[in-house]
């Protein structure tokens, strides 16, 4: 645990100062495409202003000067497969953003899908040391938590602190200053498999560039696509990627629970291409152009051109009705609502006061999905665009971006941290056996 909170501190440092330096690139590592945006912080940014209960806690204005994509190579299920074809698709994102941006950028945060999710609540309490609770009092609170026996190969990934009680008040966002005796703790603990993340820095430290932070996919979906009521009375967030479909709870606009299934828009387009017997990219023109997944009357008389070029007219030539295609995409869709309904009673989501669903990511965008997801779910579904940014090319508005503009978000107005304290060296080593997996519905 000690390197870890060491190296995510030094992580924090490095994204502070590249953002006082003026810019810092995003990178968001998908299975389908990798997307990279420049910001630039306008004016001083100054991150000692607390606002919240963290050093990084308040805002900074910034604004996206640079945005480029390209497709995705050596990414499987949002984890790095092959890393030299990793590495030439992050570089010519990047820069191909640098060019946009006119600039050059040194430090990029990361997103990215996958990496076997899991999330844990931890619960902590202590006296209070005087009269007031200090920082070094929220250090030692939270270093009192009981972290669970994760197992090896795991690293964690997020540990926020989502709520505070003093003297049994519960719900206080900052209690430094406030005078009590007893002090307590919730907080979210998100781990993924280490491999995947030691893969991520290989990654990038091979394209020449310094991370300056990492993020999950599904956090920073939430971040940009649920409006502020429903992250303050709960909601969930499912981004429909292309290797895998992540899945964030939010309540008092924290993300309490994360988690990922293996399955997304590329096994619809394999399906597609395996049913049909056409190429592979004749397959995803299909699925985007004419994809769906409720057939009508009308879909058995509309009859698509497959339009191959395998050098045989008869099999090129072929057309098939919409409602054939749609006959293949919708078990995939199924399968994956399926999976996620099995994440959301897991976690115990029917106890929260709102139960709204948000849709985003790029596979969100076939018409009549959200309708599935109501069927099966049983709750209310909306589909979610990520939220306007200043400079964000118009192209990038759409829910294919959700994470990328999260990471913007993710670096501007930063969700305090367990590293953003200073945790008893002590303690860094402890590993106790509470794993307290609904602790949510027992607090709010």
């Amino acid at each position: 645990m000690t390197d870890l909170y060491q190296a995510q501190r030094a992580m924090r440092n490095m994204r502070k100062a590249a953002m006082q330096r003026g810019v810092i690139a995003l990178l968001d590592i998908g299975s389908s495409k990798i997307a990279c945006l420049v910001l630039k912080f306008d004016g001083p940014v100054d991150l000692s202003d607390i606002e919240g209960a963290g050093p990084l806690a308040g805002q900074s204005a910034f604004r996206v000067i640079g945005a480029a994509t390209t497709r995705s190579r050596g990414v499987r299920f949002g984890e790095i497969d092959a890393m030299p074809e990793t590495e030439r698709a992050i570089r010519t994102a990047v820069q191909a953003a640098q060019k946009m941006a006119n600039t050059r950028v040194d430090h990029v945060i990361v997103g990215f899908a996958g990496a076997s999710p899991r999330s844990y609540g931890l619960a902590g309490q202590i006296e209070i040391a005087g009269d007031q609770v200090s920082g070094q009092d929220v250090g030692r609170v939270l270093a009192a938590c009981d972290v669970p026996d994760f197992g090896a190969n795991r690293e964690v990934l997020h540990a926020h602190p989502v709520n505070f009680a003093l003297d049994h008040r519960s719900g206080v966002s900052d209690p430094r200053g406030h005078a009590g005796r007893k002090l307590a703790v919730d907080m979210h603990l998100l781990t993924v498999d280490a491999f995947a993340i030691q893969n991520i820095v290989n990654a990038i430290r091979r394209c020449d560039l310094e991370l300056a932070g990492i993020a999950s996919s599904a956090y920073v979906s939430g971040i940009s696509s649920l409006v502020e009521d429903e992250q303050e009375l709960g909601a969930a967030c499912i981004d429909i990627g292309g290797g895998a479909s992540g899945l964030s709870i939010f309540m008092k606009k924290h993300m309490i629970y994360a988690d990922a299934v293996r399955i997304g828009g590329d096994h619809i387009t394999r399906d597609v291409a395996a049913g049909l017997q056409v190429p592979h990219a004749v397959a995803e023109r299909l699925k985007t152009v004419h994809g769906g997944v409720h057939a009508t009357s009308m879909d058995d008389r509309e009859m698509i051109e497959l339009s191959g070029n395998s050098g045989d007219w008869e099999k090129d030539s072929r057309q098939v009705s919409r409602a054939e295609l749609i006959g293949i995409i919708r078990p995939r869709v199924e399968e994956i609502f399926e999976e996620i309904r099995a994440r959301l009673d897991a976690a115990g989501f029917e106890h929260l006061a709102s139960q709204q669903i948000v849709l985003t990511g790029g596979t969100s965008q076939l018409p009549g999905i959200d309708g599935i997801a109501a069927r099966i779910l049983g709750r209310n579904v909306r589909l979610g665009r990520p939220l306007r940014v200043q400079g964000l090319p118009q192209q990038a508005t759409t829910t294919g971006f959700s994470s990328v503009v999260g990471l913007a978000l993710f670096a501007a107005h930063p969700q305090d941290e367990w590293w953003d304290f200073e945790i008893p060296a002590e303690r860094l080593n402890g590993r106790s056996l509470r794993r307290a997996f609904r602790w949510f519905r027992e607090n709010w």
